[in-house]
């Protein structure tokens, strides 16, 4: 058995359950029981390959045997054999769906994530790319566990992992330094506390009251530029986080990450990204 989460599994069974219902219909009535064979996964096209571990979670939970061929975060090549399953053919035709949807989005984010971390990374070798919480009901485990194996990072999970303080925030508070200094008069020392910003202004209201990371929302790459000049020259750049975020994607990315920059975050990668494309061939054994 592999290393997800005992609720990760959990998860994995209500989406059986969810697919299967009262039986597989179509295979019962078509397939013996006594049958049994081999099935194999291939990639269709190049990926980066992800949702082994989950494809591996569904075998054992419905008494199938496995190999796995290639490893999660390594590319794949069209025609290449990932993971090779055993068992009842009834069973295996039973799973392929779910096996392949996992498998085809998370390899699809996973492989978009890459791409961008290596984009932005020939510009500026430290800077983070990481995702949002613009992830599917039900599926974030799954869609930010594939952007980590693509190279990115995760972010936050939920909404109790740190304190991010949006424009909303500050609007009903009554202004930056007012929702800085409440979240740090209320919140444990070990939870960062992140602050949007519109303005220069916002962005030294918020270093000032004390705010671990800035976000930079839907500023273009060259006000960001000229944001970062300007603290600096004031010294007030300090040792805060600077994360840039809001419409950034492949084709703008490395336009960010020539900037000083600490983190780029986008939401793209987990709701605009391309399936990748993966099928499962059956044989008799």
């Amino acid at each position: 058995m592999n290393t997800l989460p005992p609720e990760i599994v959990e998860t994995l069974k209500k989406f059986l359950e969810e697919d299967v219902r009262s039986g597989d219909l179509t295979t019962n009535v078509t397939i013996p029981e006594e049958n049994t064979a081999l099935a194999t996964i291939y990639a269709r096209e190049k990926a980066v390959l992800a949702g082994i571990k989950e494809a591996e979670a569904i075998a054992y939970l419905t008494g199938l045997t496995y190999e796995v061929l290639a490893f999660e975060g390594n590319w794949v090549s069209p025609e290449e054999p990932v993971m090779r399953l055993r068992g009842k053919a009834r069973t295996l035709l039973t799973v392929e769906r779910l096996i392949l949807n996992i498998i085809q989005r998370m390899s699809g984010i996973a492989t978009k994530t890459y791409r961008m971390v290596s984009v932005a990374r020939e510009e500026n070798p430290k800077v983070k790319i990481a995702c949002t919480r613009k992830t599917t009901p039900g599926f974030r485990f799954f869609e930010k566990r594939a952007v980590v194996i693509g190279g990115g990072d995760p972010h936050r999970y939920a909404l109790d992992d740190m304190v991010l303080i949006k424009n909303n925030h500050i609007t009903a508070v009554g202004g930056v330094h007012e929702a800085v200094s409440a979240a740090k008069d209320a919140v444990s020392f070990s939870k960062k506390i992140s602050c949007e910003a519109r303005t220069l202004q916002e962005t030294e209201e918020a270093i000032s009251a004390g705010a671990d990371i800035v976000l930079l929302d839907n500023f273009s790459p060259k006000d960001i530029g000229g944001l970062i000049e300007v603290l600096k020259s004031k010294g007030s750049r300090g040792n805060v986080i600077l994360e840039a975020s809001g419409g950034i994607d492949e084709d703008n990315v490395r336009e960010y990450a020539r900037n000083e920059i600490d983190v780029i975050s986008s939401g793209s990668l987990t709701h605009s990204y391309d399936s990748a494309d993966f099928n499962m061939r059956l044989s008799l054994n």
